[in-house]
């Protein structure tokens, strides 16, 4: 973040906690006293946002918050930013020496200033009285945007205990954004089977027939005009937000590179989900770790790209015996996660025969990558030597290699790079013809082909 920028979401945050410290003044001056003569969400208005930059009043925006939210939010913020003001919380009932109950509230292990509840929240909103309380309580529903979107969660240390109780939380994700702007990416692992991938590439590295590019172009102007047709055209009774497609297709025919590039092309982060750790044999726990994948993806608006899908979405099988069962169940569960999403997911696979028709009629577009022709080969050849400072032989026909050996696009990558080792350990540093073939040779054995057009 610019200093200017952190200058004046300082300022905000400042601003956005007097708020909340004159609110929290003025409910525990009438709790004991004469009620408030009027509730505090219409006599206690929170500050304006400022117009220019910051990123809490950025997200405040994006989230549309109400007042009520608002005083969520930087409630739970407060123990990150000014624990202080939370402090007379810590104010003694003298008849029962104890901490007031109501004021909810928990002491950490090695914070020193209390740590906001949910009842903590509803006594700010609504003191003692039950009506405005009742009225208040949806905004803790799991259902609730703020928690549905991640943004807040309630950390429950004890199940059996009143819900309220539990300690109101930002999500980290939720925390860096508010506080620098930044985008909290989880560590890749079992708990978050997901990594970032990005490419140097662009559109140009990509061979791709006019009709894909077509479907890809549909792709990206969702992305860019989701709102606009949900919304102001009025089709949101008649689609579903989010955007699903299959890319099917051999390996190495552009599927990856493709997301990548859909992803420089909308500004949207591309994540890829690997599967293998997806599915958990502890009960549970599948479920667990994709919702907390799809929160932070819907949250933070990534493209989620799912490789090798055939592996787990294939068709089903019979349930023979338990874990058919739970295996069809996670599937299922994956499935309508995927269908409820609203960013854009691809699913990708080598295989389109593998899927069920059931499983085709969830998505928006089934775009096939073909294995590319002899013309195609010829551009990929081209590409892969353009404006690179080591020199070809003069024996290299690379008309001929595109015309003789039928090769994706990652083949030809595989080559180059086979081809680029032996020739930087020689003098002169020249990459030969021989070299292209022995790279050639090397991938067609990787694909169970083994014989070679003569020269």
């Amino acid at each position: 973040m610019d200093p200017h920028s952190l200058s004046t979401n300082a300022e905000c945050l400042r601003a956005e906690v007097a708020w909340l410290t004159q609110w929290l003044g003025l409910r525990l001056q009438h709790h004991a006293g004469p009620p408030l003569p009027a509730p505090l969400l219409d006599t206690l208005p929170p500050p304006p946002l400022p117009t220019l930059q910051a990123p809490y009043a950025e997200l405040l925006r994006e989230l549309d918050c109400t007042t009520a939210e608002r005083l969520l939010l930087i409630l739970a913020a407060l123990p990150h930013l000014q624990p202080a003001v939370l402090d007379p919380l810590f104010l003694r009932n003298q008849a029962l020496d104890r901490r007031f109950t109501e004021f909810g509230g928990v002491v950490g292990q090695s914070h020193g200033g209390i740590l906001p509840t949910g009842e903590t929240a509803l006594f700010l909103l609504a003191g003692d009285d039950l009506q405005a309380r009742l009225k208040h309580l949806p905004l803790f529903h799991p259902d609730h945007p703020l928690f549905a979107r991640r943004v807040l969660r309630l950390e429950r240390r004890h199940p059996e205990e009143p819900s309220l109780s539990a300690a109101l939380q930002l999500t980290p994700e939720a925390l860096e954004r508010l506080t620098t702007g930044a985008h909290h990416q989880p560590p890749f692992g079992p708990e978050f089977p997901a990594q970032r991938i990005t490419t140097m590439q662009g559109w140009e590295d990509l061979v791709l027939d006019a009709p894909l590019r077509d479907d890809i172009e549909d792709i990206i102007t969702w992305a860019r005009y989701q709102g606009t047709l949900l919304d102001d055209w009025g089709l949101k009774k008649q689609l579903k937000p989010g955007y699903r497609t299959l890319f099917h297709g051999p390996p190495g025919t552009g599927k990856t590179l493709t997301a990548t590039l859909l992803g420089k092309a909308t500004g949207l982060p591309v994540y890829r989900v690997d599967l293998s750790k997806v599915v958990s044999k502890y009960i549970g726990e599948t479920e667990k770790n994709l919702a907390s994948l799809f929160d932070h993806a819907q949250l933070q608006r990534w493209i989620l790209f799912f490789d090798e899908a055939d592996a787990l979405f294939g068709k089903r099988t019979e349930s023979r015996n338990a874990n058919d069962h739970a295996a069809n169940q996670q599937i299922s569960y994956l499935l309508q996660r995927i269908e409820d999403f609203p960013g854009i997911a691809i699913l990708a696979s080598n295989q389109r025969a593998h899927f069920d028709e059931a499983f085709a009629r969830r998505f928006q577009s089934m775009i096939h990558f073909p294995m590319p022709g002899p013309a195609q080969r010829l551009r990929l050849w081209e590409a892969c030597f353009k404006d690179k400072p080591f020199p070809l032989a003069p024996d290299v026909d690379l008309a001929r290699l595109a015309r003789e050996h039928e090769l994706s696009g990652g083949a030809i990558i595989n080559v180059l790079r086979h081809a680029c080792l032996k020739a930087i350990v020689r003098t002169p540093q020249q990459l030969r013809a021989a070299d292209l073939l022995h790279g050639i040779h090397r991938e067609l054995h990787k694909e169970g082909r083994y014989t070679l057009p003569s020269r």
